[in-house]
């Protein structure tokens, strides 16, 4: 059991659960809407959409995996208390369980390939076990460069379902010729933009949480190479940009009269990103940094669910 609970917070359940269930909602609530509008059949049916957030998940799994198994160093001082590669995993074990994991993730994606004829998946998908392996290796020690990798790689999640379902419908106009694909593209876009930065904020957030360990081992993060401030400035910037984003999008649906997904947005998204800002102003111990990630969590958490919206509202 031991050993259970120690795998299960290797692959960051919770994170896993949490691209299962962003999945699930831009599926069910932004693209099947849609679809049904015009009483089309969906791109990606049941079983093939499930097969295609197991592939996610999959290749998600491994990627945590494979940053602890290189992480073992400044894990030692950055969270002691949290490691389990060597502590409870061998490290030959864990580096199996990567290759495991994203072979059948890489499978899976192939098999929603076939079915979809979407071909190009295959290569995105093995780009992103790649990437992660990469990031693991080389670029999570670099200047910028890591965190704009895990922040796009978090967009990937909703932008893999859009890229999918629109390049279907275009390939096959005698049959989605009523799919309104630019209003799907936006919507995709909006969500992905909203992940990427929000991501972006809580890598940057994270890395000034770590610093003690990073600097130690001869990482090159940004608060390392530009300090504390610096990397405070290029969050709060970045906060101020989606916080503008969100406030021109609630007030771009009141026309529409969607007034519990606008007072939704300024409860839980607005306030909560005003709030955040003063945190961040004013966060020095490594413990600040690391309720302004827990913060960010639950902000994005909020973004994803407000997808429910537009499933009330279709």
């Amino acid at each position: 059991m031991k050993l259970l609970a120690a795998f299960i917070r290797l692959i960051r359940s919770v994170n896993l659960l949490f691209i299962a269930i962003t999945q699930l909602l831009f599926q069910y609530c932004i693209v099947r809407p849609i679809f049904e509008k015009v009483q089309a059949p969906p791109v990606l049916t049941t079983p093939l959409f499930f097969i295609l957030i197991a592939a996610s998940v999959l290749i998600a799994a491994a990627g945590y995996i494979i940053n602890d198994y290189f992480d073992l160093n400044i894990d030692l001082v950055n969270k002691p208390n949290k490691l389990v590669v060597e502590k409870i995993i061998k490290r030959r074990w864990a580096i199996i369980w990567h290759l495991v994991l994203s072979g059948a993730g890489v499978v899976l994606s192939a098999y929603v390939a076939w079915k979809t004829r979407v071909w190009w998946l295959i290569p995105a998908n093995m780009g992103c076990v790649a990437a992660l392996w990469f990031y693991s290796t080389i670029f999570k020690k670099k200047l910028l460069s890591g965190n704009v990798i895990i922040s796009l790689l978090t967009a990937w999640v909703i932008l893999v379902i859009g890229f999918i379902t629109h390049y279907v419908v275009i390939k096959k106009p005698e049959l989605y010729a009523q799919i309104e694909a630019s209003k799907l593209m936006r919507r995709t876009f909006l969500y992905a933009g909203f992940a990427f930065i929000i991501s972006l904020i809580r890598e940057v957030v994270k890395d000034m949480e770590d610093i003690n360990g990073d600097a130690r081992y001869g990482c090159r993060t940004m608060p390392i190479v530009w300090g504390i401030n610096a990397a405070k400035i290029f969050s709060a910037t970045w906060l101020i940009v989606l916080l503008t984003a969100v406030v021109i999008m609630t007030a771009y649906i009141l026309p529409f009269e969607w007034w519990w997904a606008a007072a939704y947005c300024v409860l839980f998204i607005i306030i909560p990103l005003i709030l955040l800002l003063r945190k961040l102003i004013k966060a020095i111990t490594p413990a600040n940094f690391h309720s302004i990630s827990t913060w960010l969590k639950l902000i994005m958490l909020s973004g994803i669910l407000s997808m429910l919206f537009f499933k009330l509202y279709s």
